[in-house]
């Protein structure tokens, strides 16, 4: 990990990565075992979406009161809290059989049925990273943050084949789909062994516990509902829905669509590191606005393409560009409010943005039953393009410390 740091970051940052990328892998295998495992004790399809939707409800819950309680909670300690919950939610799951038992262990666990992050351990970790090294290199650390989460997810899910490999060998494939559970205990063991070597007032504030929002208050709320507006629009585009309407508009196959999303997830994790050095230039702001603005372009246009590589082409531009915000868009936050309100800002800022872009995936469907125009990624590229001029025009003059600075 010392490799992927920043010069100014230091022990702190590299177990704080380490730690992500544990986790990260492991939700790589959950993500995709997860069905598989509730399909192999009798649960149907309503049932699976039911447990699914509440690991997402029950992880956005807990970590807007880790959020709204940061005043009275210290950051370290908490994650070693949330290390053992981790480990106690794979071991729980791979215990409980029925459908009522897993629902409460889905709600108050750490489980996460999406390939990204969305948990109490994001907001903590985001705070501590943000006091782990200087200003000038906090978005270039972001960047090595979402990059490690970004390969090792994707390393994560290639794990996945371990009970099918397993059941070749003669172990019942729901033996095998327990084990992976287990596994992912263990794995919060490992991330809590990690967590414990963090220093005690590692979050700046030495020892004492983090603040609520106070004078950063408004400018969080403010945020929070823009990116909202955003993730809303994302969830339009979800891999799945975008998958189905380029089945039915171009007649895709599975293994070309396989290789598509393969090339615009590498292209998305390598867009992360040219963050950085561009912020570095013309600024969070600007880098957010100016490199998601024509990426929303090119995906309001997708619809209106008339042979596959134009799609295609599109796409790929599209992948290049859209996710440079992502660290920006984390230092930004961790930039304009103060640091003993940092837990708190990154919860306020992650969870109604999971929320949000839960919403929108049952509207999608129900627009691509009604017509084969793409209009779900014309309605994302409008209201994406919507929430870059906002935040451009909201917050231009707001500036982070390191830039007042040049």
């Amino acid at each position: 990990m010392s490799l992927l740091l920043p010069p100014g970051a230091g022990r702190e940052a590299r177990l704080l990565l380490l730690a992500r990328g544990l986790r990260a892998a492991a939700d790589g295998w959950i993500s995709i075992v997860l069905p598989s495992y509730l399909l192999a004790l009798g649960l149907g399809a309503l049932e699976i979406g039911i447990l699914a939707t509440t690991t997402m409800l029950g992880s956005s819950v807990l970590t807007l009161a880790v959020g709204f309680m940061a005043g009275r909670l210290d950051p370290r300690r908490t994650l070693l809290a949330a290390s053992l919950l981790m480990a106690a939610t794979g071991l729980a799951f791979a215990l409980a059989g029925g459908f009522w038992p897993l629902l409460v262990v889905a709600f108050v666990g750490t489980l996460n049925p999406s390939s990204g992050d969305v948990s109490l351990f994001l907001p903590l970790e985001q705070s501590l990273l943000a006091h782990s090294t200087a200003e000038r290199d906090r978005t270039a650390l972001f960047a090595r943050y979402s990059l490690v989460g970004s390969l090792c997810g994707a390393s994560g899910t290639l794990v996945a084949v371990l009970p099918e490999t397993g059941e070749r060998l003669g172990i019942p494939l729901l033996a095998g789909l327990r084990a992976m559970f287990v596994l992912y205990g263990f794995v919060g063991v490992a991330a809590w062994l990690a967590y414990r070597g963090l220093p005690r007032g590692s979050d700046g504030t030495d020892g004492r516990p983090a603040a609520p929002l106070g004078p950063s208050r408004r400018i969080v709320h403010r945020l929070a509902a823009l990116f909202s507006l955003d993730s809303f629009a994302g969830g339009l585009v979800v891999q799945s829905l975008l998958a189905l309407w380029l089945f039915d508009a171009f007649g895709l196959s599975l293994a070309a669509a396989a290789k598509l999303f393969f090339w615009t997830g590498v292209l998305s994790a390598a867009s992360y590191l040219a963050a950085p050095p561009l912020a570095r230039r013309i600024g969070l702001i600007r880098t957010m606005v100016f490199t998601h603005l024509p990426a929303n372009v090119c995906l309001a246009l997708v619809p209106f393409t008339s042979a596959l590589w134009q799609a295609v082409a599109l796409l790929l531009v599209r992948s290049l560009l859209s996710q440079m915000d992502v660290p920006a868009r984390t230092s930004y936050v961790m930039a304009v409010v103060t640091p003993p309100e940092r837990p708190a800002a990154a919860s306020l800022t992650n969870v109604p943005r999971s929320l949000a872009a839960a919403l929108s995936p049952t509207l999608a469907g129900w627009l691509l039953g009604l017509s084969g125009f793409g209009w779900p990624l014309l309605l994302a590229g409008l209201l994406k393009i919507t929430y870059d001029l906002a935040l451009l025009a909201r917050f231009r003059h707001v500036r982070p410390p390191e830039e007042r600075a040049g």
